[in-house]
């Protein structure tokens, strides 16, 4: 009984005693620039900025800056953290998060790298939370005394260096080896039913017991909904699933907290997500013509135009006033041909199923401007990253054709990563191993219907380290033609090192009116995308220069951070946005991504999402797809078909939303609509529910009647003199008003 009872202590005492962490949120300092000495813990940098690492390096007195910068922090690391902790084998440090690359030193030791190459970080753009993990025998450590922790960074462009709240080091736990992965796609039921299956795993041999508590909340008034504990058991490649059913749920997102109790340790776990919900409603079997109202090519130049319609197939389709030159195909309302003359020319378009036809007013524009409406297409980068090749190019195209070409996406453009690593003999730019036929991909691409698009640098090697179009601007235009390439994104990166540094206003031109020029050489229509992250403020010359859209901004990331401080600060570029010139604030963030081969559902909350889609087409930006188009689940689609989210966006009118009111918790963006009316976008900052309102008689609705629920696609009936609507968190109501 003695030995029982001594067993039953220790047991006690392992469960109740928690290694705690070291917090590192203080006593960090920087430096901009790069040197090797930095990493020493000898150096004196006690003339270095102290900075508050809950920010990024421009809001600690270095905006716009991008390029290499060093954090260092002197830390004492007690012994007790080992003598404390279940395990003793490891050290975990957290740096919160990091954009974009980095290299961790520890008492001058490298102990850890992520992102770019071997020996050099500059390639690639890796951001997101940064956990290094070192053997706790590892001589770098000096247990009890004086460490320095150094980290260096190379920032690509945007926000940088590192920035967060999980700053600590602490011994490696138990449960840093268990993973509550959620990945998997809920699935819809009756009676608003949502279900799912989560797996708890593990790489470690360690063979974990316990409990999974399992409890849906609302937000909204916090009440919980579901709550039940299970027991679970794995270890590694034994996970265990857990799936489930809630019912009755409302048009609006719950939080799910999975956690999970080790019965040994007394160590626990948690995740959260939260629950998708649908608001687009499903399309009616009959015909429906969807898509921009207006589109636009050069005189002589290939044309080619899918009228996008639902319905239930077979679809036919008839076009009345075509001029001269292009021809119709029936069966899958492609339009092809060349026009040689230059004019408006109405046509109607007809689209009929055994349920009915529906007819449309439509202009095509034969004139010296293409792009009237914003781009709708994909882009590789934002799901695979270098990692691209010919059979995902395939696939997307694919995808877009059966499920959303209908609804008006037309481009499937190529990012980094497809170019040779040097040019042919006669300086000619060609593909790499992974596309081995440009010119049939294309081929194929223009097959369903669809445009495709392509990328380069006017540097001598783009962001990835691929070969630029510098020097060879003629030659690679010609290529793209011969291609038919149909969009280029003309990507600033290396350009830098051919240019002075800190260049003026005509510098940050000059490459973008090259390409210019050798594009206008061309026969063919390639709407041009200058990249170069918002520079020398690029959209009140982007146009000037005969740019179709330009970046103005860093690349973007999928979270709220990056989302908000980008989308919400589009006020100063929105005057110059309108027909064939468009300010472009990144690519979406929707769906899964990764840039890279390993992809991860958004981190963007459901309710982010809709705000990201509707202030995206407020702003009349480029909606550019960047997730994996194999993988569309059923709520990424619910984003992108809502055709009448979608008719913001393009149109005709071309107008940017202006920052109507903006306050503390919430802001309102108003865009005029070519038809006289308008779209408003009330959108919540905030972490709680809260109800926005608006005056009837306030200039934004004076003289409007109706107000429609843009997303769930009626009208609300309103009472009183305000118009209000309780938004979620980070969420948005948009709204069209009409006379």
């Amino acid at each position: 009984m003695r030995k029982l009872f001594l067993l039953a202590l220790l047991a006690a005492g392992f469960s109740s005693v928690r290694a705690q962490d070291l917090s590192l949120t203080k006593g960090w300092k920087l430096a901009v620039g790069d040197s090797a000495q930095w990493a020493s813990p000898t150096y004196n940098d006690q003339h270095w900025k102290a900075v508050n690492v809950a920010q990024s390096w421009e809001q600690e007195g270095h905006p716009g800056y991008d390029g290499f910068g060093w954090y260092r922090i002197h830390v004492a690391i007690p012994s007790s953290l080992k003598q404390n902790a279940f395990l003793k084998d490891s050290l975990r440090i957290n740096l919160g998060s990091v954009d974009d690359n980095d290299e961790v030193y520890l008492n001058g030791k490298l102990i850890g790298r992520f992102g770019g190459k071997t020996g050099d970080i500059k390639t690639g753009a890796f951001y997101g939370p940064r956990t290094y993990t070192i053997a706790a025998n590892n001589p770098a450590i000096l247990w009890d005394k004086e460490n320095v922790l150094a980290v260096r960074i190379f920032d690509t462009g945007g926000d940088g260096g590192i920035y967060g709240t999980n700053f600590s080091i602490g011994m490696a736990d138990v449960m840093d080896h268990v993973t509550v992965n959620s990945e998997g796609d809920f699935e819809y039921g009756e009676r608003n039913s949502l279900s799912k299956s989560v797996k708890l795993l593990t790489t470690n041999h360690y063979d974990y017991k316990g409990k999974l508590a399992f409890k849906v909340t609302d937000p909204e008034n916090n009440a919980v909904l579901y709550e039940k504990t299970n027991d679970a058991a794995f270890t590694a490649g034994k996970p265990f699933t857990y799936s489930f059913v809630i019912a009755r749920l409302e048009k609006k997102s719950y939080t799910i907290v999975y956690t999970f109790t080790d019965e040994k340790s007394g160590k626990e776990v948690s995740h959260t997500e939260t629950t998708p919900y649908l608001l687009t409603p499903y399309p009616s079997a009959k015909p429906k013509i969807n898509g921009a109202d207006v589109f636009g090519a050069r005189p002589g130049n290939p044309f080619l135009y899918l009228i996008p319609a639902t319905g239930q197939k077979p679809l036919t389709y008839k076009v009345q006033g075509l001029p001269d030159g292009l021809k119709l195909d029936a069966a899958t309302g492609i339009i092809t041909g060349v026009v040689a003359q230059k004019g408006s020319y109405p046509v109607t378009f007809t689209v009929s199923n055994r349920l009915g036809s529906k007819t449309k007013t439509f202009t095509i524009i034969i004139g010296d401007k293409i792009g009237l409406t914003p781009a709708l297409g994909w882009n590789s980068w934002n799901a695979w990253g270098l990692s691209v090749d010919d059979k995902k190019v395939r696939i997307s195209a694919k995808a877009m054709a059966d499920r959303l070409s209908a609804h008006g996406w037309a481009y499937i453009n190529i990012d980094d990563g497809w170019e040779a690593k040097q040019r042919q003999a006669d300086g000619k730019i060609t593909a790499n191993s992974k596309f081995p036929d440009m010119k049939g991909l294309t081929g194929y691409v223009h097959s369903l219907g669809l445009r495709m698009g392509i990328y380069s640098s006017p540097g001598p090697r783009t962001c990835g380290d691929f070969l630029g179009s510098w020097q060879h601007e003629d030659q690679d235009a010609q290529t793209y033609g011969d291609w038919g390439i149909d969009y280029l994104k003309y990507d600033w990166c290396s350009y830098s090192e051919v240019t002075p540094a800190n260049p003026d206003l005509p510098a940050l031109k000059k490459p973008y009116q090259v390409m210019r020029s050798s594009l206008d050489k061309i026969n063919r229509d390639i709407m041009y995308s200058l990249c170069q992250y918002g520079w020398g403020k690029v959209w009140e010359w982007g146009a000037e220069i005969g740019g179709n859209s330009w970046r103005t901004t860093g690349d973007i990331q999928d979270t709220w951070r990056s989302l908000s401080s980008i989308g919400f600060n589009q006020d100063k570029a929105a005057p110059f946005s309108q027909p064939g010139n468009f300010n472009d604030p990144d690519m979406l963030v929707v769906g899964k991504v990764g840039w890279g081969p390993s992809l991860h559902n958004t981190r963007l909350t459901y309710d982010e999402q809709y705000t990201h889609i509707s202030l995206w087409s407020l702003l009349s930006s480029p909606l550019l797809i960047g997730c994996d188009m194999g993988h569309l689940d059923r709520f990424t689609l619910n984003l992108l078909t809502n055709d009448e989210v979608l008719a913001i966006d393009q149109d005709a009118l071309g107008k940017g939303a202006n920052q109507y009111l903006k306050k503390d918790d919430y802001q309102v963006w108003v865009k005029e609509l070519k038809d006289g009316g308008k779209a408003i976008g009330l959108f919540n900052l905030s972490d709680k529910y809260q109800t926005i309102s608006l005056d009837k008689n306030d200039p934004a609705l004076k003289g409007y009647a109706k107000f429609r629920d843009v997303w769930q696609q009626k009208y609300v009936v309103t009472t009183g003199k305000d118009f209000s609507a309780k938004v979620a968190p980070h969420g948005v109501m948009l709204i069209r008003v009409e006379k």
